[in-house]
Parts: C-alpha cells; sequence; structure tokens
C-alpha cells in the first residue's frame, strides 16, 4: 500500500487527551505542522508533558536523524485548528454523540481533499459516517498508547471509501513510522481491542474472585506469554508449542480444552464500587508510589529497549523501524569530487539520542559505524556499487587503527573526512578523521588497510581498471597533504623520533 514517500504537511488533531497528544507528537516529530483543538485550559501544558517524553523516545529509534520537528497550536475551535490541514485525527472521548458533533464541525472547516481520521477503539466507520456530507473521507485509524513508540495503526474503512482513500491514508501513516493494519471488514473494536478486551474480562473474573491479584496477572503476561507475543503473534506461538508437527497438532492437543469450563470470556463481572475500589488499591499499590509521568518514562525507556531489540534483528515492529530509517536516509552522492588541498568531506550528520552511553557521549561502537558509512561511500565513489561486488569482488578490511580524542553528546552535528595515503591494484590505505561540525576540532581517527578480493577466487586480486584509476586519482591527489602524526604507529606508542 506504500510507495516509501515521505509527504509532510499540515495535520489537525481534535482532543489533546493522552491519544492525541500522542498523535500531536508522533507528527510533529516527523516534521508535521500540528493544530491541536481542545477547549481545556490546560491542554497546551498537557500536550507538552507527553510531547517531553516523546523527544527522548522517539528519536532513540531511529538510526538516521529525523525531520526537523513541525510546530504546533493550540486552539479552542475545530474552526481554526482544521482550516489548512490535510490530515485531521480526530481523539475525542469515546461517545458516539460527540464524535458526531466533532465530525460536522471538521467536515465544515477542512479541506475538501484532506481526510478524516477517528482514533475510535470501538465505532465502526460506517456508525462515524452517519450523516456526514462527504463519508467517503471518514475512516478510522486506530493506535495503541504510547502513539509516538508503538508502530501499529488498524485502518478501518466502510463502502463509502474508495481504494485511493484507504491507500492515500495508508501511505501517510507509513510515511510517519507507522505500521498499518487494514482491517478488511467494519466490526465493533476492529481487531486489537477485541483480543485485548477477551484478557480483560478475564483478568477482571480472576480479580473479582480473588484468585490474583491486579499485579500477579501482570506478572503472569509480563514474564510469560507477553514476551513471546510481543516478538511473534499468538498464532505463530502457537504453532512452535506444537513442535516439529505444527499447528495441526497444537490443535489437536489443546483444541479440545476450549470446550472446558475453564474461562468466562462470555461474562463480565458486575463492575461494583467495592470491585473497582479493589482494583484501585491493588494497581496503586503495585506501582510501588510512582507517579504516572514517572512511570509513563519507565514503560517508553523499557518499550524502546524491546522495540531495539526486534529492530537489530530485523523482526517484527522492529522491521518497521528499519523500513522507516529507510525512508528517512537521504540518497548519498557517488560524485567523485577530488581536492588536493585538503582530505574529502565525506558524511554530514548529527549524533543521534540512540548512540548515547551510560556517561552521555557518543559510543565506541557509533564512532565505528560512521567510520564504516564513510568508508562505504567512498568505495561507492570509485565505483564498488552492487553489481561490481557481484560479478568482480570488493574491497575488504585488513587492518585498522582507532584512536579516540575527544567526547560528543546527543544532537552535536559532526562531519567525516579521508585521506587517502595509497592506492594502488590491490591495496587501499586510507585514514579517517571525525570532526565537530561547529569548530571543526577531531573527535577520532580510524586507519585502515583494505585488499581486493575476487568473487569467484576469494583471493587478493587486481581491482578493475577504472576503479584502480579512480582510486589513484585519489592518491595523487593527496599526496601533497602531511601524513597524520598517528599513522603508522602502534598501539599506545607515540612514533619514535
Amino acid at each position: 500500500m506504500t510507495d516509501g514517500s515521505s509527504p509532510v504537511g499540515s495535520a489537525c488533531v481534535a482532543g489533546g487527551g493522552v491519544i492525541g497528544a500522542g498523535w500531536a507528537a508522533r507528527f510533529l516529530l516527523h516534521g508535521w505542522d500540528v493544530n491541536v483543538c481542545d477547549p481545556h485550559p490546560d491542554a497546551g501544558s498537557r500536550i507538552e508533558q507527553v510531547l517531553d517524553n516523546a523527544r527522548i523516545s522517539a528519536p532513540a529509534l531511529a538510526d538516521l536523524p529525523m525531520p526537523a520537528e513541525g510546530t504546533m497550536k493550540i486552539f479552542a475551535s475545530v474552526a481554526e485548528a482544521a482550516g489548512s490541514a490535510s490530515w485531521i485525527q480526530e481523539s475525542v472521548p469515546e461517545e458516539l454523540a460527540l464524535k458526531h458533533k466533532v465530525l460536522a464541525e471538521i467536515e465544515a472547516a477542512a479541506p475538501q481533499s484532506a481526510i478524516i481520521a477517528s482514533s475510535t477503539s470501538g465505532f465502526k466507520p460506517s456508525e462515524l459516517q452517519d450523516g456526514a456530507k462527504n463519508p467517503e473521507r471518514i475512516l478510522v485509524a486506530h493506535p495503541f498508547n504510547p502513539v509516538y513508540l508503538l508502530p501499529l495503526v488498524e485502518v478501518v474503512t466502510s463502502p463509502a471509501v474508495s481504494i485511493d482513500t484507504r491507500d492515500q491514508a495508508c501511505d501517510v501513516l507509513a510515511s510517519i513510522g507507522m505500521k498499518p493494519l487494514f482491517v478488511r471488514k467494519e466490526i465493533d473494536a476492529h481487531i486489537a481491542d477485541r483480543l485485548m478486551e477477551s484478557v480483560w474480562r478475564e483478568a477482571l473474573w480472576l480479580v473479582n474472585d480473588d484468585i490474583a491479584s491486579t499485579g500477579e496477572i501482570d506478572d503472569a503476561i509480563r514474564y510469560g506469554f507477553g514476551l513471546r507475543w510481543a516478538q511473534m503473534g499468538l498464532f505463530e506461538t502457537f504453532r512452535l508449542a506444537g513442535g516439529e508437527a505444527g499447528m495441526a497438532h497444537f490443535i489437536r492437543q489443546f483444541g479440545p480444552a476450549l470446550q472446558w469450563p475453564w474461562s468466562k470470556l462470555t461474562d463480565v463481572p458486575e463492575l461494583t464500587d467495592e470491585l473497582v475500589q479493589k482494583i484501585v488499591d491493588q494497581s496503586e499499590a503495585r506501582s510501588g508510589g510512582l507517579s504516572v509521568r514517572e512511570l509513563e518514562r519507565i514503560r517508553d525507556r523499557n518499550l524502546v529497549g524491546i522495540l531495539r531489540s526486534l529492530k537489530e534483528r530485523d523482526w517484527g515492529a522492529g522491521a518497521v523501524l528499519n523500513e522507516h530509517d529507510k525512508r528517512l536516509a537521504v540518497p548519498e552522492s557517488s560524485d567523485l569530487a577530488i581536492k588536493d588541498s585538503e582530505p574529502m568531506r565525506m558524511l554530514e550528520l548529527s549524533v543521534l539520542p540512540a548512540w548515547i552511553d551510560y556517561n552521555g557521549h557518543m559510543t565506541e561502537f557509533r564512532y565505528m559505524q560512521v567510520f564504516s558509512d564513510t568508508c562505504d561511500k567512498l568505495l561507492v565513489m570509485i565505483g564498488m556499487d552492487a553489481a561490481y561486488v557481484a560479478k568482480l569482488g570488493g574491497w575488504y578490511t585488513a587492518e585498522t587503527h582507532a584512536t579516540y580524542v575527544d567526547e560528543v553528546g546527543v544532537n552535536a552535528p559532526i562531519y567525516s573526512t579521508v585521506q587517502i595515503l595509497l592506492a594502488d591494484a590491490k591495496r587501499l590505505h586510507v585514514f579517517y578523521r571525525l570532526h565537530s561540525t561547529g569548530d571543526d576540532r577531531v573527535l577520532a581517527t580510524t586507519e585502515a588497510m583494505y585488499l581486493h578480493v575476487g568473487r569467484e577466487s576469494g583471493r587478493v586480486c587486481d581491482a578493475s581498471p577504472e576503479m584502480v584509476s579512480k582510486a589513484t586519482a585519489l592518491a595523487d591527489a593527496h599526496a601533497g597533504l602531511p601524513r597524520p602524526e598517528v599513522a603508522g604507529r602502534y598501539v599506545g606508542q607515540r612514533k619514535q623520533e
């Protein structure tokens, strides 16, 4: 459904509660300008608190710089907020009459081309469209809290909404790092909430009947099946539980138990004052005195850790993050611009939140990542593209020596340079520097020797004449530059006079 494009525009969020503020944060951090409509006098401060969390956690998921943050304005009326928006996200409380009222106000104010999406967790699009002048542009985009971190968004349409509009909506949502899940048929509570509420009903009975406390139920989830579900879902998890025989065996073995009177999923305990108070007391005791804001920050840090682990494995929600990094990437130039008066300036970037260690500085691993990315750009510039590698081979790292000169913190602008010390048909001797952009001070260096290895032979061999020509031209241009003082030295030893 998505084409990889990254539209940046103006969004309107109607309702500045937890979900609306989360939508505002996601759009803002992806470069959109956002108008929030919320008549509450403290709407601005409440949204800023959510933004404070989002600004810390959301960029930590990306391995490329996020777009420049958009601007946010708070309005008391929909008419003021929606007038120039290309995307309107209705996020008011779950009352159908209220949603009809707000959607009517949005229709009256919004441009005809704007998509109007509802965050509703339960109502069907056709219910929301009842009485609308233009039902064909109203759909459901149901997210999950925190909206600025969790990628899933359920997209639900009615027959009034065209496939083109649906696809356009999915493209916009993908462009801000979300995973659109198209719900093929309208149904109350869509897909995910129906699943969550089935567990919620059973949990209420367990508390009501004094079988388990709220903390014990949470422990059953977070130490057990919740970990499996987070990375593999329900059916894939049960498929593995069937062993080599797979899902068929699992169903044959455990399916009959579904007929046994274990569950109360079709019934709900009466939410009496006593049951509600029991849940409140146990939940507050379970939190250990932590405030909601403190718990949100803990939740966000944990989610970032889980999501980054999945990202490293390109699995589940992590694969969504990797795809989004590709959207954020700016194609590097392959032009070979030779300068004989200075090392070639290569990468221009900034230190990402995910690159910071426990001391608040860029980690050793990320220094090396920048030098590796700089090497990749250099090799492309001299002709080592995917076709060359597939046919002839490429340059292999034989030896490196790194020095770490200075610290650098989060969001600091940095750049890398390359100086070619030697180039011939089989060898490429390169010296890299990493600089602070503001004052050009050297932050780190890496000296590397690469050998050209053949695709078929797996042995050192001559590079193509065209590649050798480009590499030696760079070496000749850099021949007059001062040799780096640390080039060729042993670990921890200065060159002897």
